[in-house]
């Protein structure tokens, strides 16, 4: 191992120069950090929680102290609304501007100079609430949306419906990419993805009223409404494969997740799961959409579970257990609903207390190996020019 000294000793005796020195002491040192922060020096323990820890790094608390910082937030951001309350009474444009520059300052402070990821989190969703709420009061009070009693006009402001959605939901996109471009926040992403997915429905649903109004699109009768929410389920549809696929090309930019589009990529799968799961249970096991029934029959389930394992196998494809938790607790939440209703009427174990415990025998194993699983079922069943473009598989 050469020291300072020997070098320095070597360049007062001419064999090496000033400039040689100092290239060979940033050579040595960058080695050293290089070396310092390699997880093969960590004790195996250490290795272990790393390599479970980079299966998804979602990176949303940065420690106890962040989740301190977070709880102040929430009681500094309550006691400051009912505090600005007393003063601006039912002045929500007001309140709701305040709030807005609050959340921006207090993120100079905790997102900007200390990078706090769950705090900047909640400093992000307190800023653009405030900011929608001031443009949703600006549109309600403007285009008089304030004097709607009847239906019938509610079709009389056809003319200013898309309007001020557009401009609605059109400047929450707005402040959340400036913002993001401020912050850095990858929540943002999540706002900004349901923005577009609801101006795409109201916009879906303006062009079939037109189509009605004009004669172009016959007038539904009773009889068919079922099968009208039937096709107005393939907007969220497709909305939700489109953030799908978003989130997919910025991990596949991002195989082994180190950036922040990595993290906007799983709030994105966390907003596509549920757009892309209820509109495919729906459409796949037939369900009595005319009154929101569930009550699936031994060919739903069966169809249930495909969606399931569909959805499992795509989860473990991309990596991103954040896509198959939404999933998994859709389809949990829809088992309890039925076991709930028909416990009373029905004797025997009902098709969806099997789907509850495929549900939960999924979890416990997919929380125990990951990975091992990953490597067993996408390794075998992919080309590996596909698997190459995927996140690394660990084992």
């Amino acid at each position: 191992m050469i020291t300072e000294k020997t070098l320095a000793e070597a360049e007062q005796r001419k064999i090496i120069t000033a400039t040689q020195r100092a290239e060979i002491l940033s050579l040595v040192h960058s080695e050293n950090l290089a070396v310092s922060t390699t997880p093969h020096d960590l004790p195996p323990s250490a290795n272990e929680d790393a390599k479970n820890f980079a299966d998804e790094n979602i990176r949303l608390i940065g420690g106890g102290n962040d989740l301190f910082v977070t709880v102040g937030i929430v009681l500094v951001g309550a006691g400051l609304y009912f505090a600005l309350s007393t003063f601006f009474g039912d002045q929500s444009i007001v309140l709701a501007s305040l709030l807005a520059v609050s959340a921006w300052a207090l993120a100079e402070f905790v997102t900007r100079q200390h990078r706090m990821k769950l705090s900047s989190t909640v400093l992000a969703l307190l800023f653009v609430t405030s900011a929608g709420t001031v443009i949703g009061n600006w549109v309600w009070e403007t285009f008089n949306f304030e004097a709607i009693q009847t239906p019938q006009q509610v079709l009389g402001l056809r003319p200013v419906i898309g309007q001020s959605a557009l401009i609605a939901f059109g400047t929450v996109i707005a402040v959340s990419v400036v913002y993001f471009w401020r912050f850095r926040v990858p929540v943002l992403s999540a706002i900004v993805a349901v923005s577009f997915t609801a101006l795409a429905f109201i916009f879906t649903a303006l062009f079939f009223y037109d189509g009605v109004i004009e004669g172009q699109i016959a007038m539904p009768s009773l009889l068919a409404i079922p099968d009208v929410v039937a096709n107005a389920l393939y907007v969220p549809l497709i909305c939700g494969v489109l953030v799908f696929l978003t989130g997919v090309w910025l991990d596949l930019h991002d195989r082994e997740r180190v950036t922040i589009w990595s993290d906007c990529a799983f709030w994105l799968h966390v907003i596509s799961a549920p757009l892309l799961v209820h509109p495919l249970f729906i459409l796949a096991t037939g369900q009595d959409i005319e009154v929101g029934v569930i009550e699936p029959t031994a060919s739903a389930s069966v169809m249930l579970t495909l969606l399931i394992l569909g959805f499992v196998y795509v989860a473990l494809a991309i990596d991103r257990r954040s896509l198959l938790i939404p999933t998994l607790a859709y389809f949990g939440t829809l088992g309890i609903y039925y076991l709930i209703d028909t416990a009373a009427n029905q004797t025997g174990i009902p098709p969806f207390a099997l789907i509850l415990l495929v549900i939960g025998a999924l979890i416990m194993i997919f929380g125990a190996g990951w990975q091992k699983i990953r490597n067993l079922i996408v390794r075998p069943t992919l080309p590996t020019s596909v698997i190459n473009k995927l996140p690394p598989i660990r084992i």
